[in-house]
């Protein structure tokens, strides 16, 4: 499977963009994750709302399945070649809707320990026309 076709790929690099305008704007770019990769034999998972002008350098929230999903920049190449057992590779979940900014998608995966368990709880909320971020546990 092709991890990036050309319709993400102009997405992504439409929000790389956009967000470096707004920085410079003093803005803050919160944008709905457009692209999610995922291990099919583990836990990890990755969301990305941007791609850098280097063609290979995504941004947005990683998840290594450690319980601690950090948002952050992460390379398409490595990404894809990562080889799995069973001639298995990263896949791009060709069903993935963010529908959630990329702040929600990070608030909720850190106060569930993984996208995995925060997009099932995202899900069951979905009835609401808005989510916020979780209430802070401390």
């Amino acid at each position: 499977m092709i991890l990036l076709p050309s319709e993400l790929r102009v997405a992504l690099r439409a929000n790389d963009i956009n967000g470096r305008a707004a920085e410079a704007d003093g803005k803050r770019f919160d944008p709905v994750p457009i692209l999610k990769l995922f291990n099919p034999l583990g836990a990890a998972t990755w969301l990305a709302t941007e791609l850098a002008d280097d063609d290979d350098t995504l941004f947005g929230l990683a998840d290594l399945g450690f319980g601690c999903p950090e948002m952050g920049s992460f390379s398409l190449s490595e990404i894809t070649a990562v080889r799995l057992p069973f001639g298995l590779s990263i896949e791009r979940d060709i069903a993935f809707e963010g529908r959630h900014r990329l702040s929600v998608w990070a608030a909720w995966s850190r106060r569930a320990g993984s996208i995995n368990h925060a997009e099932t709880l995202l899900r069951r909320m979905a009835q609401d026309d808005r989510i916020e971020p979780p209430p802070d546990s401390g």
